[in-house]
């Protein structure tokens, strides 16, 4: 499986952005996805996770009520809708794909990764 992250962006504190992760193979409708992101300096992070079927979705504390994670499996692609976001969200943002129905929260639990995207906030 091949990830392609795409929609990342400089934006004003409180603004919207939707990243995209397009991904060949026929076997994305069977894999877990997540999104995480790593800002200088710092380990890359869980952000959201959603499972093949997109019945389950798990965010982080930070995100929580302010991110989306939603999947198209016709179109093998999985979104991440950006809303209210903050300066602390500015990092490139990374989608990720797990071998298994159902989703993880730490890098390890990744199979395959996409290039990342930048997302920057400005205050």
């Amino acid at each position: 499986v091949q990830l392609q992250a795409s929609g990342g962006g400089l934006v004003q504190a409180g603004g919207s952005l939707r990243l995209s992760c397009a991904a060949s193979g026929r076997t994305f409708s069977s894999y877990a996805m997540g999104w995480f992101r790593q800002a200088p300096g710092k380990e890359r992070e869980f952000v959201a996770a959603i499972s093949w079927s997109g019945d389950s979705t798990y965010y982080a504390d930070s995100v929580k009520g302010r991110f989306t994670i939603s999947r198209d499996n016709a179109k093998n692609t999985v979104y991440l809708q950006m809303n209210s976001l903050k300066p602390e969200d500015t990092a490139v943002y990374y989608c990720a794909a797990r071998r298994t129905h159902y989703s993880g929260s730490y890098p390890w639990d990744y199979d395959y990764w996409g290039q990342g995207t930048q997302v920057t906030v400005s205050s």
